[in-house]
């Protein structure tokens, strides 16, 4: 609250959430007149939010989805728009670096705070529908079981992470598809553990100047000791751990603000956007700049476009060091095994890992050997 004590202090009001996008701002006042009841026409109407999934750059042999989520006041595509550029930078700029992805934009209604009347929608509803359509959207494009990587600015994180979760042992099988094919998350600026933004929800409309409505459980799941977002963090890496103790690769990169909004300051701490133990990266930009880039040459573009390209490299050619361990598994296994047993192995012509399994003895080892010879051919 103390950066909103500083307005009231001065006799000045407190400015309005801080924006991802400078487009569809909040409206202004309309004129008061007195001893009159409003005019329910002279309200200004609620900003648009186009929701659910759109295609930026569609790709016939696609090897991998590229989806991206706004967050707080965000919008599909212009969170992602540079100023002064006419489009967003994953339709204008990524598909020169990434060929062989297909870009896709998320869009909810993530407006907390508004003079008209807010949305109602938690974030386990915002979660639900992102699962839904876009299992939807990769279904029709016949992508169910292609790789998918997502890049989530701020709120967008939150929405991610609990969609997974509910994607994981979901008991409808196309709906596990998103948990299934997931290689990894870039989270920018999102607020792990909580942002000062929560305010919001506390300050009361006269303090603002303004009628507002507040989606307070949007904002609530902001504070730093809410129970639902440490609930949802904590199942997480729950999740993560037990994905790489079992030897699935799943990937987290955090990037972080290194300039403060004006007047407002920071809207998610360094501590708050990242990871212990996980890489993190700083953007020289603010919370709402650091997910614009305007050129190929700028330098926080440079960053996050090296951790797309090695994960999609990845996602094409898995290392041999990792499918060395996956026979050399095998192996130690069909050893001690005098019975049936299974190894895996990479098939450079379907780009998946497979199983087979093998019969005992010596024709075992050698139908493994046999195996890591040819995979050690196809990872040259």
């Amino acid at each position: 609250m103390v950066k909103f004590r500083w307005w009231l202090k001065n006799g000045k009001a407190a400015p309005t959430p801080p924006q991802e996008t400078d487009q569809n701002p909040i409206p202004p006042n309309p004129p008061s007149h007195a001893n009159t009841d409003p005019d329910p026409s002279e309200n200004p109407p609620n900003p648009s939010f186009p929701d659910g999934v759109k295609v930026l750059r569609d790709c016939p042999d696609s090897t991998v989805d590229i989806c991206f989520i706004h967050g707080l006041t965000g919008d599909r595509e212009s969170t992602w728009t540079a100023n002064g550029q006419a489009a967003p930078w994953p339709r204008t700029l990524l598909p020169r670096k990434l060929s062989t992805a297909r870009i896709l934009t998320y869009g909810y209604d993530a407006y907390i705070v508004r003079k008209g009347v807010a949305g109602s929608n938690r974030l386990i509803d915002h979660a639900t529908n992102l699962l839904h359509d876009l299992t939807a959207d990769r279904s029709s494009s016949h992508a169910l079981s292609r790789p998918l990587i997502f890049v989530a600015h701020s709120l967008g994180g939150l929405v991610c992470k609990k969609a997974i979760l509910l994607s994981r042992n979901n008991p409808e099988a196309h709906l596990r598809s998103i948990f299934d094919c997931t290689e990894g998350i870039i989270f920018m600026g999102t607020p792990h553990k909580g942002s000062w933004m929560a305010d919001w929800a506390k300050i009361p409309a006269s303090a603002i100047g303004q009628v507002k409505s507040a989606n307070k459980s949007l904002l609530g799941i902001l504070e730093t000791d809410d129970q639902l977002l440490e609930s949802i963090q904590v199942e997480f890496w729950s999740m993560v751990r037990g994905l790489r103790e079992g030897g699935r690769r799943f990937e987290v990169t955090c990037f972080f603000e290194e300039l403060p909004l004006p007047v407002v300051g920071k809207v998610v701490s360094k501590e708050s956007a990242t990871l212990e133990g996980y890489a993190s990266f700083s953007i020289h930009a603010n919370h709402s700049d650091m997910v614009k880039f305007a050129s190929v040459d700028e330098n926080g573009f440079k960053r996050l476009l090296g951790e797309l390209v090695r994960w999609a490299s990845q996602v094409r050619h898995p290392r041999a060091s990792q499918t060395e361990e996956l026979l050399r598994t095998s192996l130690s296994s069909a050893e001690g095994d005098r019975g049936t047993s299974s190894v895996n192995y990479y098939d450079s012509s379907t780009q998946s890992i497979n199983s087979i399994t093998t019969g005992s003895g010596p024709v075992n080892i050698a139908q493994h050997q046999t195996i890591y010879q040819t995979i050690g051919k196809d990872n040259q």
